[in-house]
């Protein structure tokens, strides 16, 4: 059973390798929601996100005999980087198994914290199964990533932290993948403060945890195909399933989306980069009444390799129609060019791209086409813009916009 004297213990054990996310508040999604939002920043940690409490506090429970087996786990990604990073620091070797699609970035920090990787399947599952089957021919110590007792009991230290900054908080808002760090969260709470009303939030694609609790026990999707990889599992942990039915209050669902439009947010409102995992929280605020309420919502990893952030930063701004893109018909005669590079600027538009075909029609004279791609705003400020291409004889048509 999880039990406070075990929380209370590894609250102490974990503090020897991790650091301390003070709480930060978000004025901006104060703003937004009516609510006092408070940040919990797991990204800044050690390994970029939590799951270094659960590792480090799981491995200090074995014994020494367990430890020189070695350990084996599957992940995602970063309960790979905390197992790592804690079969360091208590001097044994470990070997972690991840899906093939983990971003590199994971994959390399996991290796530099002295581990070796075997990488296996498409999603954590099979990385999973695969494990197991190292451990059972090896005789290595298997540490399960979310379903085991003293890892979810490390992952609730969370709460113990944000209960001793900010002991008036109304709601917690932690992400869920398998389940060790919502289960491991919501017990303390409840068992701290039952007021406290704790709430999951999964990606719509990968529902494992709603899925499990409709149906009353753990469910198997045919598919856990998210942008949040950090939660792409599925099949819920059966340990982690009791204490979510106990003592969760709500679950949500986020559409991945608006995961993009919520990073941006992260990165322009608060300066971090946050994980598609780890924005589970934040994109999933608005759909609480939260009005003169104290949240606190958990980002559980920061662990994003530079091409997904560079990919999700351009559909963001697309999404918002900060960058779009026009094709405008126009006669291949000097000056119009300019006539329309002139109505952009006096509309405060910024030309990112121009591509100029004049083989659109066997008339040249007749039309050359001009595709633009154009930073504005926000949409109102496309508008504006698109109405002054009209208001001078344009015919402006919206098109895919590409940054590369």
């Amino acid at each position: 059973m999880l039990t406070l004297q075990k929380f209370e213990e590894a609250s102490e054990i974990v503090k020897k390798v991790t650091k301390p996310t003070k709480l930060v508040y978000s004025e901006y999604l104060s703003q937004q929601t009516g609510g006092k939002v408070y940040l919990k920043p797991e990204n800044m940690q050690h390994t970029g996100a939590f799951k270094l409490r659960g590792a480090y506090y799981k491995i200090s429970t074995l014994s020494e005999e367990e430890r020189a087996k070695g350990l084996i786990t599957a992940s995602a990604g970063n309960h790979a980087q905390g197992v790592a990073y804690a079969a360091k620091a208590f001097g044994c070797k470990a070997t972690i198994v991840m899906p093939t699609i983990t971003p590199l970035i994971k994959v390399n920090r996991t290796k530099e914290y002295g581990s070796d990787v075997v990488l296996f399947g498409d999603v954590y599952d099979d990385a999973c199964q695969r494990a197991y089957e190292l451990a059972n021919e090896t005789g290595a110590t298997f540490v399960h990533p979310f379903d085991d007792l003293d890892v979810i009991t490390g992952q609730g230290t969370i709460t113990m932290e944000i209960i001793q900054e900010l002991p008036t908080v109304d709601y917690i808002l932690a992400p869920v993948g398998g389940g060790g760090l919502i289960a491991g969260v919501a017990t303390l709470a409840k068992m701290l403060n039952p007021k406290i009303k704790v709430i999951g939030v999964e990606p719509a694609n990968a529902a494992s945890m709603s899925e499990a609790l409709a149906a009353g026990k753990t469910v198997t999707l045919s598919s856990a195909d998210t942008i949040a990889d950090g939660t792409a599992v599925k099949t819920v942990g059966e340990n982690a399933l009791k204490y979510v039915q106990e003592y969760v209050d709500e679950m949500l669902l986020v559409e991945d989306d608006e995961l993009i439009g919520a990073f941006l947010d992260m990165v322009e409102n608060h300066k971090m980069v946050v994980e598609n995992a780890g924005l589970l929280t934040v994109a999933a605020l608005k759909q609480l009444d939260l009005e003169g309420k104290k949240v606190v919502s958990i980002l559980s990893g920061g662990n994003m390799d530079v091409i997904t952030m560079s990919s999700i930063v351009q559909h963001g701004l697309i999404q918002r129609d900060r960058i779009f893109s026009v094709s405008v018909l126009l006669p291949d005669k000097p000056g119009e060019l300019v006539r329309v590079a002139d109505t952009i600027a006096k509309a405060q538009g910024n030309v990112i791209k121009l591509e100029h075909n004049q083989f659109v029609s066997t008339n040249r004279n007749a039309a050359v086409e001009l595709r633009i791609t154009l930073e504005s705003f926000g949409t109102e400020h496309k508008r504006e813009i698109l109405k002054a291409l009209e208001d001078n004889g344009y015919k402006p048509k919206s098109i895919s916009a590409k940054l590369y």
